[in-house]
């Protein structure tokens, strides 16, 4: 059979763990997704030294590189106000959809690296935060496949 076929093990171990990509859009972020950073970065820093005391390679690995991306997340999140106005949609705004069939739904606008929708946060580049950024009480936006009117703004 030729060696071609055969699975080798090549020693390959977490130190081969690509760095998590980094996006390309501006890292803006609220004052809680600031502080969320912050925890973390002081998190994996703890982790670190812990797995540095007990020797454990993967752990090292993993963390050092989670803590390479929230160090460069962390470089250059660029803090943003809360919003001062809210006639219109912007980042930090937290804004109440009434959708087509009725139903309501509620969504703040925040960094890439904070939002949870699930949990009501949305990134400032997805698509229904885009849509919704610069609209008034009033506009309608598309959500999905229908409709949804922007009911309040806070």
């Amino acid at each position: 059979m030729s060696r071609a076929f055969v699975k080798e093990d090549t020693g390959e171990s977490l130190e081969d763990l690509p760095d998590r990509p980094v996006s390309e859009h501006r890292n803006l972020v609220t004052a809680d997704g600031l502080a969320a950073i912050e925890a973390e970065v002081e998190r994996l820093t703890a982790a670190y030294a812990e797995a540095q005391t007990s020797a454990d390679r993967a752990a090292l690995q993993k963390i050092a590189r989670d803590l390479r991306y929230w160090s460069q997340r962390l470089g250059s999140a660029e803090l943003m106000p809360e919003p001062a106005d809210t006639g219109t949609v912007q980042f930090g705004s937290r804004v109440t959809l009434v959708r087509s069939d009725g139903r309501r739904v509620t969504y703040s606008i925040v960094g890439e690296d904070e939002a949870d929708p699930a949990k009501g946060s949305i990134s400032y580049v997805a698509p229904l935060a885009r849509a919704l950024v610069g609209k008034r009480e009033g506009d309608t936006v598309r959500m999905g496949t229908g409709d949804a009117e922007i009911e309040g703004i806070a």
